[in-house]
């Protein structure tokens, strides 16, 4: 389908069981201002496109370079992405009105947080995209950190497939404020959905390690073929 008819059956596709939908005019709104801001502030390439499915449940995973992360793949995606994040974040008074209308997902760093579980295996249910960072925390480097079970144990309880990301640019190791007033330079690069034959859906540990296999993989250069700018079917 050409990228414009892509789009606009994005904007009109019905809403189904979504309790919040995802053709509301606000989040356009909000998906056109990033767009931009990504694109012209951050210089943004999209290396790969990406391959979540226009409709249905979905989880995106990616490795966390910075507070600018979120923002990154989200201009990057037709979906809108509900992103598990750090409760602390939420906590900002001037962020919280955005991260309402987005409709994050608040995680407590402080232990195993199965409200938030809950809460994401529900948005799930009802179609949406998920957007995880397992990594847990900002990388410090170039690399890759271990990655916590959480999303296997999502994918494995909803069945959802698994798409993996890999973020790369200046921004690294910045925290949320100070990577969105600095200008980047930032490049994306999505896979295609994870492959966990041979792993039943008990066996958390490896599909924890085949999904960072996939990142790592992404990091590589396997998949290398530009994409350019961002693009409205991206």
């Amino acid at each position: 389908m050409p990228s414009r008819l892509r789009y606009i059956a994005f904007v009109t596709q019905p809403t189904g069981d979504y309790s919040r939908a995802e053709s509301d005019w606000r989040l356009h709104a909000l998906q056109m201002v990033n767009r931009i801001y990504a694109r012209a502030y951050h210089q943004v390439t999209v290396k790969r496109p990406c391959r979540l499915p226009l409709r249905g449940p979905a989880i995106l995973v990616a490795n966390h370079t910075s507070g600018l992360d979120p923002c990154i793949v989200q201009a990057a995606s037709a979906r809108l992405i509900r992103w598990m994040m750090a409760r602390e974040y939420y906590d900002l008074p001037a962020m919280r009105w955005l991260f309402d209308t987005v409709g994050t997902i608040q995680v407590d760093r402080n232990g195993r947080d199965m409200a938030a579980t809950r809460e994401a295996l529900a948005a799930l249910e009802r179609g949406y995209a998920l957007g995880i960072f397992p990594e847990g925390k900002i990388e410090t480097s170039r690399e890759i950190l271990p990655f916590h079970a959480g999303v296997a144990l999502l994918a494995a309880k909803s069945g959802a497939p698994v798409y993996p990301a890999y973020i790369d640019g200046s921004q690294r190791n910045q925290e949320m404020l100070m990577a969105c007033l600095a200008a980047n330079n930032c490049t994306i690069t999505f896979g295609d959905a994870i492959d966990f034959t041979g792993l039943n859906r008990a066996d958390l540990r490896g599909r924890t390690q085949r999904i960072r296999e996939a990142i790592v993989n992404l990091a590589s250069g396997e998949h290398t073929n530009s994409a350019g700018p961002i693009r409205a079917e991206a």
